[in-house]
């Protein structure tokens, strides 16, 4: 993999951002969106059905073999066809499911070390084609966004690139999750785009609404844990989080998201005082008032709608969450 991708990588489009040296899915999504802005406001999303799993093994080995002949090796062909059997021989070694191994007659093993680069080569005839018809495009590994002025021109686009898809190189698009529509309607390798003259990043509906679900999760008020340790296992998936959608435009979001991580801290806290009497020295332990305590203590209020009094907010407030060591969701981008 590491002698083919530095022979292959520079050949490759420009257009193109998945498993590729130097590249990344930040720059594939900035990429898109400079695209919109420059008037580009009709999207053809094209969704391939198994992408890894529907390879042909005949078309991709053809592309592999004029690709080692232009490595300069045409003087060396024993060799040649020795790199030739080895990459065939590691497509067709099968799987083992259940102690048997089933042969693989199309399709790349997922994870395996050259599946990233072989897919690239796959859909370079893809790139091709679009460059030559003067197209903007983006495309991560099998996530390719053609971006176009107008509706019409987009449904042409698409009816198109399925017969080359299909038709040339044997893989199946998925006529139920490709779509032409507006780029904001659409998700792009987890972000979205504002529908404004200039474009802002925003981060797609599903992964805000995975991301709550995870939140959920981790801050449970029943998970038994203690709030250092609940803040410790958000801190190690928000700074994850954190790093990738960061690339975000929407700072208000962000801000709105740190506001309901620690209402659902306090409300898990407020559910570990069971008693008034326990609520109490605890608020009184976090420097609030007597009287402020007393009466927070005397509430028969659930935990969620106490996590939200001026009480909550005065005993723990964001300086609380730093010293816990609470990561801040904020946009990294300058936004």
């Amino acid at each position: 993999m590491q002698v083919l991708q530095g022979s292959w990588d520079r050949t490759f489009s420009a257009s193109s951002y998945g498993f590729r040296p130097g590249r990344s899915a930040h720059q594939a999504v900035a990429r898109a969106q400079q695209h919109i802005a420059a008037g580009h406001r009709w999207v053809v999303d094209l969704d391939l059905e198994k992408f890894f799993d529907r390879v042909n093994h005949d078309k991709l080995m053809g592309q592999v073999a004029r690709r080692v002949k232009l490595m300069g090796q045409v003087a060396r062909r024993v060799k040649d066809r020795r790199l030739l059997r080895l990459i065939r021989g590691w497509l067709t070694a099968g799987v083992l499911e259940s102690g048997l191994v089933e042969p693989t007659e199309e399709g790349t093993p997922q994870g395996g070390p050259l599946s990233p680069l072989l897919s690239n080569l796959v859909l370079d005839q893809l790139d091709r084609e679009l460059e030559r018809r003067g197209h903007r495009f983006v495309r991560y590994a099998d996530d390719c966004n053609i971006y176009v002025r107008s509706q019409r021109a987009g449904q042409r686009l698409m009816r198109g690139l399925i017969r080359l898809l299909e038709g040339k190189l044997k893989l199946r698009v998925n006529r139920e999750k490709s779509a032409v529509a507006r780029p904001w309607e659409r998700k792009f390798l987890g972000f979205s785009f504002t529908n404004r003259t200039v474009p802002k990043r925003r981060i797609a509906p599903k992964a805000v609404l995975r991301f709550q679900a995870r939140i959920r999760e981790l801050t449970r008020r029943t998970r038994g844990i203690s709030i250092e340790k609940m803040v410790y296992d958000l801190g190690r998936y928000l700074h994850g989080w954190q790093s990738y959608f960061g690339f975000c435009q929407t700072p208000t979001v962000l801000d709105r998201f740190n506001k309901w991580i620690r209402r659902r801290i306090r409300s898990a806290a407020c559910k570990h005082w069971r008693t008034g009497k326990t609520r109490y020295a605890r608020l009184r332990k976090l420097n609030l008032s007597h009287d402020l305590a007393a009466r927070t203590a005397g509430h028969q209020w659930g935990p969620w709608r106490l996590s939200r009094t001026t009480a909550l907010s005065y005993a723990m407030p964001a300086a609380y969450f730093d010293r816990l060591g609470l990561p801040m969701l904020h946009c990294t981008s300058g936004a």
